[in-house]
């Protein structure tokens, strides 16, 4: 019989948290990237939600620790503690809603400048009802040096092209490698009983 000593597997694990106001589409964003699932009207986040994927993207193979953060101003408080270590950020903001284009902002200008930010106009399948321009959007983005990417996650526009373009360009110095031994000695083992 084949003996198997020991397979090492390292995959860097990326922290990655989502930040944004309220209703802008944070965990829809996160449940079409993973279940490839919109979920209409779905219930607000309260505090926060972990999910895991690995991403292979060209010559890299990524597992993104992703922390979907509720958006309402009662749970900003706990937000540091969520982006705490984080390699990247994906900040959200809805097209539709100029506030939350506000909001976004200060986000970017609270975290760690070692965060790489991504930032994100969500629901361009509502066109007609943007009140954030695209050319207010290139300024800023250009201003702040950020990856800027728009999706609509009820029609799954964009959503694993910005997950691709952080994975990208996440600094790997910022990468946590995962070490992950499986073992199969085939030794005989007893206990007395």
């Amino acid at each position: 019989m084949k003996r198997l000593t020991e397979m090492m597997t390292q995959t860097p694990s990326v922290k990655l948290v989502l930040l944004g106001d309220s209703s802008v589409g944070k965990s829809s964003i996160i449940t079409k990237y993973v279940t490839d699932t919109f979920i209409e009207g779905r219930e607000v986040t309260i505090g926060a939600a972990f999910l895991a994927k690995i991403c292979s993207i060209e010559d890299r193979i990524i597992k993104f620790d992703i922390w979907d953060t509720a958006g309402q101003e009662r749970f900003r408080s706990l937000a540091p503690m969520y982006y705490r270590n984080a390699a990247a950020a994906m900040i959200v903001f809805d097209v539709t809603n100029y506030n939350s284009f506000t909001g976004a902002k200060r986000w970017v200008d609270e975290l760690p400048l070692d965060v790489m930010i991504a930032l994100v106009g969500n629901k361009i399948d509502l066109e007609q009802d943007r009140q954030v321009s695209v050319d207010e959007i290139k300024e800023y983005v250009a201003e702040k040096d950020l990856i800027y990417i728009e999706t609509s996650a009820r029609l799954g526009i964009n959503i694993h092209h910005v997950f691709n373009e952080i994975a990208k360009n996440v600094p790997l110095k910022t990468t946590k490698t995962q070490t992950i031994n499986i073992k199969d000695n085939h030794q005989h083992h007893s206990c007395a009983c």
